[in-house]
């Protein structure tokens, strides 16, 4: 079980920067692989980033590669979002999520993360 919580959201100015964080508790969160995923109000959750369990693999939505970053430390059971050069349509609802299986071709579904957080809101307005 591993149960996460986001934080760092929120009011940022288009090319600005934000840094988003999801602490997991569970003895378990190394052996995870981790997803970022946003939702606006009326539309499906989309896939953002993704890294695997030893962070030496990355993945990025067309979108958002090239600024932001996607990162991890074991050691503390936190996954981050280095979110850079913001633009208002990156506002939404961030949210973290964790699976246990892990497939390259199946990163950016998000059936396949058995665990979420609640979410932080992230706004990007002059």
């Amino acid at each position: 079980q591993v149960q996460l919580v986001e934080s760092g959201g929120g009011l940022v100015q288009p090319g600005g920067s934000l840094r988003l964080s999801c602490a997991a508790s569970g003895r378990t969160f190394s052996s995870h692989a981790m997803g970022w995923f946003r939702q606006c109000p009326g539309k499906e959750r989309e896939f953002v980033a993704a890294i695997d369990w030893s962070g030496g693999n990355t993945y990025y939505t067309d979108s958002v590669q090239g600024r932001f970053t996607i990162s991890r430390d074991n050691a503390k059971n936190t996954v981050y979002l280095q979110m850079n050069s913001l633009k208002p349509e990156d506002t939404a609802v961030y949210y973290c999520a964790a699976r246990a299986i892990f497939n390259r071709f199946t990163v950016q579904d998000p059936s396949w993360y058995a665990y979420w957080g609640p979410g932080t809101q992230v706004t990007v307005s002059s």
